[in-house]
């Protein structure tokens, strides 16, 4: 079971942050094959979830207030689990750890993920929904869900 913790930009060690490019860039980048722009700007004023198993960060997302990528919502966003961690319900105890934090930060407000469209059903059990037509980012089909408001 991994150990959870939040963390701002500015909290973050230079070994965590190395830490959570280098997962970002494994699975994003290297095994779903997908050339992006990681590194967008909204690491600085993000709060970043990590997951750790005996000081190995195993899994990661970011949690990001309304007006950081969408207008009208909280966003989680990059979550992510290293390929030999999952299969374990890692993925679910990063969503659930995610969501109460944000319960706590933004208490009220509805959280909005651009989700692979494979991950639907995923985020249907932590009370996501399916908004609007699929589409592509970054060549990978996603669709918006909406969580009503936490």
């Amino acid at each position: 079971m991994p150990l959870f913790a939040l963390k701002k930009f500015n909290e973050l060690n230079r070994e965590e942050i190395h830490a959570v490019y280098a997962l970002r860039a494994a699975i994003f980048v290297v095994e779903q094959d997908c050339v992006y722009q990681d590194i967008d700007g909204k690491d600085l004023d993000a709060h970043h979830v990590l997951g750790n198993i005996e000081g190995k960060l195993v899994a990661y997302a970011r949690v990001l207030r309304k007006g950081t990528s969408y207008i009208d919502s909280v966003s989680i966003g990059r979550i992510a689990v290293l390929e030999e961690f999952r299969g374990k319900s890692i993925g679910h105890e990063i969503v659930r750890f995610s969501i109460k934090c944000i319960a706590d930060l933004y208490p009220g407000e509805a959280i909005k993920i651009s989700a692979q469209s494979h991950l639907e059903n995923f985020y249907n059990q932590h009370g996501f929904k399916k908004e609007g037509t699929p589409y592509l980012e970054d060549g990978i089909p996603h669709i918006a869900m909406i969580k009503k408001k936490t």
